[in-house]
């Protein structure tokens, strides 16, 4: 299926086929488990050559991890009794499984299931290929404040990040943490330029700098460049600060769509 996607060295090839007003025709939508693979490798391949100096040594990564296990976990806790509520009333507005888990690309390309409270229709992602052609987004990735796949109750949950909470989850297991560039989607990343792929040199996050700027509102180049000054200046203090400055976006519901 992604075959073409790389060259005889593996590397990804990546002709950057989103045009200015955002991507509106994704090449490939289903990835089965080869493809998945396929495009894991290709990431890694294309990573090799990156000229990012990625900051933070063996200290940091230990109490990276020490401080998203403690704050994770902390938050499932306290947390638990809302999240319970909002999975039951997604799962009574149509009788759906409350919890939606979505393939993401992390570090080096790795795989994972991400999850989410669901805040579309059950069969969302098979109603894709529908509104792609809606994208409000300026790059690869897929933004549309008035796509009909979103519930009414969805449309709540994610105006306030509440469908964001099961990631604590995620990061307690070690698939994300907490401040770290968003992981992408397959699709998106088969779109790709070298300088996009850097994204993937760090474990995905639950928050990141461009979600503290506007979030939807930020353009995805710029989004791409936080990004990439993140993973060459990280340090705690700054992930400590990232993570204030993304408490009070969401409060504020700055650039939520």
């Amino acid at each position: 299926m992604v075959e073409n996607l790389k060259n005889k060295d593996g590397a990804i090839k990546t002709e950057d086929t989103a045009n200015s007003y955002g991507e509106t025709d994704y090449p490939i939508l289903d990835f089965d488990e080869n493809a998945l693979d396929l495009l894991s490798q290709g990431v890694k391949e294309t990573l090799k050559c990156s000229d990012v100096k990625v900051n933070g040594g063996l200290m940091y990564a230990f109490f990276k991890r020490l401080i998203d296990i403690i704050v994770s976990f902390c938050g499932i806790v306290v947390l638990l009794i809302p999240m319970i509520i909002i999975g039951l009333i997604v799962f009574f507005q149509d009788g759906g499984k409350p919890i939606f888990s979505q393939v993401r690309l992390t570090r080096n390309g790795k795989i994972f299931h991400m999850y989410k409270f669901r805040s579309m229709c059950v069969d969302a992602e098979e109603k894709f290929y529908q509104v792609q052609k809606e994208n409000e987004t300026d790059g690869v990735a897929f933004k549309s404040e008035n796509d009909p796949r979103i519930t009414k109750f969805g449309k709540f949950i994610r105006k306030t990040s509440l469908d964001e909470l099961p990631q604590l989850f995620n990061i307690l297991r070690g698939d994300m943490s907490i401040i770290g560039p968003r992981p992408p989607l397959p699709r998106e990343v088969v779109l790709y330029t070298p300088e996009h792929m850097n994204r993937l040199l760090v474990k995905g996050g639950l928050a990141c700098t461009a979600q503290c700027e506007g979030r939807s509102e930020v353009e995805f180049e710029k989004w791409v460049e936080s990004d990439i000054e993140y993973i060459e200046n990280r340090t705690l203090w700054v992930d400590v600060k990232l993570f204030l400055r993304t408490i009070g976006v969401v409060l504020l519901k700055k650039g939520a769509k």
